[in-house]
């Protein structure tokens, strides 16, 4: 699979957007590296790097202040679909996301949002369920002190 253009397809709010400006570091079948700074301007972060893990359906951000200090690791549970047409990849943000501060902290975030999109059928029940197992395995990683193994393929990189 090679790679060139990348798409974010979020469910709420609903849109489809490319990431022109994102930097594809490196990929392979398992992983899809990037760089990137933010769409719009924040206060608490500026860029960030972000590891698809393509067979596990997760994404691993790291986030940054605009000083370069670490602000959080991000984690959002995603679909991958691939146009070998185009070399493009399209993620499908699944709503639930775990964040994890720098004090190490970890925090399960919109599951109410994955609620509403189950409730309206925004979202699919295989997606659901592919959303539910993926954030397990990811939690049961993190729980198990086993995250470094996901954060290994950015700061191999040194991003």
């Amino acid at each position: 699979m090679n790679i060139s253009r990348i798409y974010r397809k979020r469910i709420i709010p609903k849109d489809l957007i490319p990431l022109d400006d994102d930097i594809i570091v490196a990929q392979d079948e398992e992983t899809l590296i990037t760089k990137w700074k933010t769409l719009n301007p924040k206060t608490a972060f500026s860029h960030g790097c972000s590891c698809f893990f393509l067979k596990e359906g997760i994404k691993v951000s790291k986030v940054y202040r605009s000083d370069g200090s670490v602000l959080r690791w991000y984690c959002d549970i995603v679909d991958f679909s691939y146009d070998p047409g185009e070399g493009s990849m399209t993620y499908t943000d699944l709503l639930a996301d775990v964040i994890i501060d720098s004090q190490g902290l970890v925090k399960v975030v919109d599951l109410d949002e994955l609620a509403e999109a189950m409730e309206h059928d925004w979202i699919t029940k295989e997606q659901t369920i592919r959303c539910l197992q993926n954030l397990n395995r990811l939690l049961t990683l993190i729980y198990r002190d086993k995250f470094d193994r996901l954060q290994a393929r950015l700061e191999g990189l040194g991003l």
